[in-house]
Order: C-alpha cells, then structure tokens, then sequence
C-alpha cells in the first residue's frame, strides 16, 4: 500500500501549530521539540516531522499549551534606529524591545531597515504574515522619500517599466516628483515587491542619495496620524473586510478565536491588600477580632518611674531617703535692719569696690557736713 503524501496527511505541522498558539516562533519550537520539551497525548516527541490536529494534546514543559488565539492585526509607527527583527546579533534596538509588553507575541509582515521609518504591519498569525509576503500578493506599498540631489519627473516616469539594478530584476515602480527644496526634493514611491533596499537602490541609479525614507501605506492600510512609536489596533471584522476572503483562507486565519487579555500577565501583585471578600462574615457569623498584647520594645519603650508617694494630707514628700539627707538650713527672715542672707551680686560688688579702694591708697574723704 502507497504511502501517503504530505497532502493527503490530516492537520498541520507541530511546529506550525504551536507558533499559531504564541508558544514561540518556529525555529524555537524545532529546538524546544529536539530537547524533548514536548509531549503529544502523552508521548514525548523528538522530532518536528510530526502532524497534528485539533483533537490531539499538547503539552509544553508540562503544561498544556494555550489555545490558538483570534488573528489579530496591528499598525506600528516605526521610528528610526530600530532593527525589524527578534533578536539582534550585534545588540541593537529591535522594535520587539520597544513594543508594550501588555501585546501578544507578534511578528512583523515584511521588513523595514534601520534607517527606514513609518508603517509597519504586525501580527499573531504566522500564515498570515507568510501569505501577505509573497510576490502573488502584489500589494501595493507607498513610500514619501527624501534625497539629495535633483530628478526629472521624465526619468521618473521611466522606472514605470522596470529596472534592473546590478542583475535584480525590479518591476514596475510608480514615482512622482513632489517639490524640490534647497538641494534635497521630496517624491512618492509605490512599489508591489518590496525587495531588499528596493527604493535606495534605484534611486542611485538615478544620481539621488536618500536621506530620509517613509512609508505611508501598505495595502489598504495607511499610516494616518498615528504618531512615532504609537501602535494601533485593527477591529477584527474591519481586518477580515480588508484582507478579503481569498487571503483569509489561503492563510487560515482563525476570527472566531477567543481574545486574549495579555495584560494580566503584567498586572502587578500585592499579597498583603485584601480584597472585600476577606471582610465579610463566613458561616453567617463575623469573625472575631483578633487582639494582640502589647509588648514593650525595648529600644523606644521604657517603663514610667512610680509617682512619689502622698501623705495623708496629700502633700508630695520630698523624693529619696528623708534619714540620709542632710537637713536644710532655714531661711533667714526678711525684715528690715535684721539678717539676709547676702546675694553674689552684692558679694561681686564689694569685690569690684574693694579692688578700686586698694588702688586709690584708701577711702574717699567724706564731704563736709
């Protein structure tokens, strides 16, 4: 008995599958699949030759893997300075790094290079992304560019029929003269392929340098006032009315799939807050409050000295030991012509005054009654 072919094998490839659900790119998934991190209804697998349908169980390091979320869509407003790419081998910016964390694993649809800015489309869908990257696609992409140097709109009128640039075969390009300002003019670009460098390359055939290079549309889909950086999402049945039904089934596209709220895995945890189901009464009885004792620290607390103790006509005794303290002398009385009790001021005095007697030889004669 034959073998079967390749199409006659129900479902799609592991791999495939498992980048549809968001678990990781394809590459990735071979590499988790050859370090036996994978299992099929109970069996580990070592090898991505394998088809799987919706009836089968996936499980990822021993958790079922989530389940395919709904083709999603967004607009990115790429700025200069970041790479189209997950990851970088020279350690560059990628526009992965920049994006919110709270979005889906995402994939870009097509390229832009590091020193091209403007619209960038972004999906979840792998097969998605790979249907709208084929030349069979023909999508017309726009570009508003910027160069150094002059240009006829007759020579740009030329490249209607093509181009071939160091042996690459350019199709036809649609270019238009906008204005020229100082030494520098400002033009349109539309172009269906969207080869590597397309735009850059063909326009030094023409004696221009670009300087600055913006995409404005790709497809039905324009870039608008989305500002630098900003991301946008496409309503899902606005997407399926702009992809058409031809795309959406050569890609497999999945718009009955549940949304997704990547927000919760970044929303932050307070264990110590409690929630207002924790106040209320269980069993239909409140419960009891819980009442520490107090215990003195022993760094800010200290135990108060006991008061003095009262006599019985409640005057305040004097503090300490009444038999070992000395007893006070008393008061002189302060009447006229009788004993004080002289002060240090007066003391200073005669001081100062007896000082001044000693050096003027004696006492000041008295002045004649």
């Amino acid at each position: 008995m034959p073998d079967k072919t390749k199409s006659e094998i129900p479902g799609e490839r592991i791999a495939k599958v498992m980048a549809r659900a968001g678990v990781a790119s394809r590459r990735a998934v071979e590499t988790m699949i050859a370090e036996g991190r994978v299992a099929v209804n109970g069996a580990v697998i070592t090898s991505p030759a394998l088809n799987v349908t919706s009836a089968d169980r996936i499980v990822v390091d021993g958790t079922p893997m989530p389940r395919r979320e709904r083709t999603r869509m967004f607009l990115y407003n790429k700025p200069r300075g970041l790479v189209t790419t997950h990851s970088d081998p020279e350690g560059r910016p990628t526009i992965f790094t920049a994006l919110p964390k709270t979005l889906p694993r995402l994939i870009s649809i097509g390229r832009l290079d590091i020193n091209t800015e403007g619209l960038l489309l972004l999906t979840n869908d792998g097969g998605l992304a790979r249907v709208l990257e084929l030349p069979a696609t023909a999508w017309l992409r726009k570009y508003r560019v910027r160069a150094n140097g002059s240009v006829t709109q007759e020579a740009l009128d030329n490249l209607r029929n093509g181009i071939t640039v160091d042996g690459v075969r350019y199709g036809p390009i649609e270019a238009k003269l906008e204005r020229e300002k100082g030494a520098n003019c400002w033009l349109t670009f539309a172009i269906r392929e969207g080869k590597n460098r397309e735009v850059r390359k063909v326009m030094e055939t023409l004696g221009l340098t670009v300087n600055r290079l913006i995409r404005v549309s790709f497809g039905p889909f324009n870039l608008g006032e989305l500002p630098e950086w900003g991301v946008k999402e496409i309503d899902s049945k606005a997407l399926r009315t702009e992809l058409g039904e031809k795309i959406v089934a050569e890609a497999a596209a999945d718009f009955d799939g549940p949304m997704i709220d990547h927000a919760e895995k970044f929303m932050p945890i307070r264990p110590s807050a409690k929630t207002r189901e924790d106040t209320r009464p269980r069993n239909g009885r409140r419960p009891e409050p819980v009442v520490k004792k107090w215990q003195p620290n022993p760094k800010i607390d200290f135990e108060p000295a006991p008061p003095p103790p009262r006599n019985d006509r409640g005057a305040r005794h004097d503090r300490g030991d009444r038999k070992t303290r000395a007893p006070q002398a008393e008061a002189a009385p302060d009447k006229r012509g009788g004993d004080r009790k002289e002060s240090s001021s007066a003391r200073s005095f005669k001081k100062r005054f007896q000082k001044r007697r000693d050096r003027s030889g004696g006492p000041r004669p008295s002045r004649p009654k």
